[in-house]
């Protein structure tokens, strides 16, 4: 019987922090599927694609943008299912299981599939943006894309895939999934929170609350990275 491919997809920007250590946590992990990683790399200046290619990354050269990014990485890809992940995520060991398994139903080709969030951040603030984007993801069928996302390729393009917007890609594609058809994993995706950090947790969830209001009320992306900053 032959072997379901997965194509996990990665978006690149000067990631060389986050992106060996991602890297080689998918090279275990992935011990037993047939797959590739596709580095979409928007032009980096530091060592990420060095990285990736030491690695076994499969690199190809995009112009930056996180949507476009993501886009080229998809039309790139060859597998039965397409995995989108952030450069500064790790997914748990328990993602194994529950992916194989939602590949193996054909129930689930119409569907994506979602990681639990958890920030790399022992503070209570972190665990409060947790909680609240385990209900955003859920109740409002909204996840972000530091969640990842596992959907079949056949469903991917059918759905149009991801557009190249500069910035809310993951809640455009999420809008056009629709609440309904997102499995949500109980595996965690494990996030760097340094913009949080950096940026301040308040004022951060703030600023994005902000981009998504005004992305709903339909101010184009471009203007909002001004904004977002």
């Amino acid at each position: 019987m032959e072997k379901t491919l997965l194509s996990v997809v990665i978006p690149t920007l000067n990631a060389a922090s986050t992106l060996a250590v991602t890297l080689e946590s998918l090279g275990s992990q992935l011990i037993g599927f047939d797959h590739e990683v596709i580095i979409a790399d928007g032009t980096s200046s530091d060592v990420s694609r060095a990285i990736s290619e030491a690695n076994g990354a499969r690199l190809i050269s995009v112009a930056r943008g996180r949507g476009t990014q993501l886009a080229a990485g998809g039309n790139a890809a060859r597998g039965d299912w397409l995995l989108f992940l952030h450069a500064d995520t790790v997914l748990d060991e328990s993602w194994r299981l529950e992916a194989a398994a939602f590949m193996a139903s054909a129930d689930n080709n119409q569907r994506a599939g979602v990681f639990r969030l958890r920030f790399d951040d022992h503070r209570r603030a972190a665990r409060r943006l947790e909680t609240i984007a385990a209900w955003r993801s859920r109740i409002l069928g909204l996840p972000y894309g530091d969640q990842g996302l596992l959907i079949a390729r056949g469903f991917y393009h059918s759905i149009g895939g991801f557009r190249p917007l500069p910035l809310m890609e993951d809640v455009d594609i999420a809008r056009r999934i629709g609440r309904r058809r997102f499995v949500h994993f109980d595996a965690l995706a494990f996030t760097s929170a340094e913009r949080y950090r950096r940026s301040g947790y308040i004022c951060r969830s703030a600023r994005n609350m902000t981009c998504l209001a005004l992305f709903f009320i339909g101010v184009k992306s471009r203007f909002l990275v001004r904004f977002y900053g």
